[in-house]
């Protein structure tokens, strides 16, 4: 990648290595949307093992109507999700994401409680204050139950543009959603439905459903969808410089978007790989430095 020249890409690309340098060697203004998902810093390891199921009269769980099924283990990816100075790791790569975004183009950070009012001031200082345009709260409904708080069950994503007065935000593509008391609006615009807000209710990636890669902290195609439809055009360049399992590429390439995917974890090229096998124009490479 020459960073005076504009990103070779046609389709897709998965690169694999240290983002901070990959991202140095691509060209200023040359993206129009960034996705990204970095670690959200829990301080332990994150993990995940892909579980098999087949129906059997003596197995080990019972599932719908009754039938009972056997549960076999399958493979198990993990990464380190921990740092002494998170926001001294993550202002480099922010600092990067400015001068990449073309003028018209926004940066979608997607963080949780832990590091994201401290993400906030980072980015008032890159951006500047002006430049923020949403708060998204991307709110759900599974996993484990605090007993001594209120259970943690939503992610913030932050949302700043590279000019305050000129950006892409298109509300006509965005999918829209039902009206929670369709009653009170009529049935014109209940069967229309209504734009989403800045919180969105929608399920995590289910357990055994088929967009499941297995890769920990994998992000449901349905938000990344949204954000793409609302922040970019068909053929777009799209950036996810941490991008674990690969749904923004997956999401780019389904709505005629181009994409620059980056991750330094041998399993999530491992996925993305699987992941993106029956699509053609993707190309994998090792970022030599």
């Amino acid at each position: 990648m020459n960073r005076k020249q504009p990103p070779d890409v046609a389709v897709g690309r998965v690169v694999h290595g240290d983002n901070l340098p990959i991202l140095k060697q691509l060209p200023s203004a040359s993206v129009n949307l960034i996705y990204t998902d970095p670690p959200f810093n829990t301080g332990r390891n994150q993990t995940r093992t892909k579980l098999r199921t087949q129906q059997d009269p003596d197995g080990d769980r019972t599932g719908f109507q009754g039938r009972r099924y056997r549960t076999a283990k399958g493979v198990t990816r993990t990464f380190v999700d921990e740092f002494d100075d998170y926001l001294a790791f993550l202002e480099p790569r922010l600092v990067e994401a400015h001068r990449l975004l073309a003028p018209t183009g926004s940066l979608y950070l997607h963080l949780d409680y832990r590091e994201v009012h401290y993400a906030k001031v980072l980015l008032d200082e890159v951006f500047g204050r002006d430049c923020f345009l949403n708060e998204v709260i991307w709110a759900y409904d599974y996993g484990a139950r605090a007993k001594r708080r209120w259970p943690a069950k939503h992610d913030n994503i932050l949302v700043y543009v590279r000019d305050s007065d000129c950006y892409y935000f298109n509300t006509d593509e965005i999918e829209r959603i039902p009206y929670m008391a369709p009653g009170l609006v009529g049935p014109e615009k209940a069967a229309l439905g209504k734009l989403p807000t800045d919180t969105w209710w929608h399920t995590i990636v289910p357990t055994n459903g088929k967009e499941r890669t297995g890769y920990p902290t994998q992000k449901p195609l349905g938000i990344v969808r949204r954000i793409v439809q609302a922040s970019s055009r068909p053929g777009d360049l799209l950036l996810d410089c941490f991008a674990g399992s690969g749904t923004l590429g997956q999401a780019a390439y389904e709505l005629g978007r181009r994409f620059i995917l980056i991750d330094n974890n041998p399993e999530a090229l491992e996925v993305m790989s699987g992941r993106f096998a029956e699509m053609a124009g993707i190309d994998f490479e090792n970022f030599a430095g």
